[in-house]
């Protein structure tokens, strides 16, 4: 090789060399991107322990205590996945016991080698009274975040997934789409590395507080949109059947209402 023809090389190789390091930039810049954009998305008052929920309703020691052994049997199972429901009258303490075991699930490790990775996947306790609690829309979202949060290694995956879908982060968006993209990949990609590990648990809270945009706060005794609801429920059993899943958990509640009922 020449002296000129090995100065052309070198030029070409410092020349690649940086436009790889430029485009590694730029990947690096765009993933931090859309984490920021999937971070302000995620509604953090739908967070079992937000500020935006205190006082945080709590079972006291010594109370409840039946009914939450009960419940922690059913999420320690590993046979299949599952959604429990729990109902009642409005004021019974549903929210207090979801808390309680949102609480406790974050406190158990998934191994005992890990110092991040919990049991609690996420949660969202809906509310009427605020705008973006009272709707789906930021639904899978809010838990994808979450789950992101609680294991590091699918956070590429999530982000993949709004890069090449940037509409999955809009509220109008396709339920369907987001759940599949948001929930389900994520999921999928956590079956080997779990597949040992006690159940992953999401606690769902007040699915009946779930309204359209449009209520005003004058009118928030209007019914529940029914559709969107039955929609949501009927989405996430059809995803709990999938075959390549980790055991997934999910205790949902709500006031025990007839179209809640009939979607179960």
């Amino acid at each position: 090789m020449s002296y000129h023809d090995q100065c052309q090389y070198f030029i070409s190789q410092c020349i690649f060399h940086i436009l790889t390091s430029l485009t590694v930039r730029g990947d690096l810049r765009s993933i931090e991107g859309t984490w920021e954009k999937l971070s302000q998305v995620a509604v953090k008052g739908a967070e079992y322990d937000s500020r935006e929920r205190q006082p945080h309703p709590k079972c006291l020691k010594g109370t409840r205590v039946d009914l939450l052994d009960f419940i922690y049997g059913l999420l320690d199972k590993k046979e299949k996945n599952r959604i429990i429901w729990l109902y009642g009258t409005a004021g019974v303490g549903k929210s207090a016991v979801a808390f309680t075991v949102a609480e406790k699930m974050k406190a158990l490790k998934m191994t005992k080698e890990t110092k991040v990775e919990k049991r609690l996947g996420g949660t969202f306790f809906f509310s009427r009274k605020h705008t973006k609690r009272r709707t789906t829309g930021y639904f899978f979202a809010t838990l994808a975040y979450q789950l992101a949060t609680n294991f590091p290694s699918i956070r590429g995956d999530v982000n993949k997934a709004i890069i090449e879908n940037p509409a999955l982060l809009d509220p109008d968006k396709s339920l369907r789409d987001q759940m599949e993209a948001l929930f389900l990949r994520p999921l999928r990609k956590l079956f080997l590395r779990l597949r040992e590990c006690p159940p992953l648990v999401f606690v769902i809270d007040a699915l009946d507080e779930c309204t359209p945009e449009s209520i005003e706060s004058e009118s928030l005794d209007e019914p529940t949109s029914e559709s969107e609801l039955a929609d949501l429920i009927s989405m996430l059993g059809e995803a709990l059947r999938e075959p390549d899943l980790p055991i997934v958990h999910i205790l949902l509640t709500s006031r025990s209402e007839e179209h809640i009922r009939k979607a179960m």
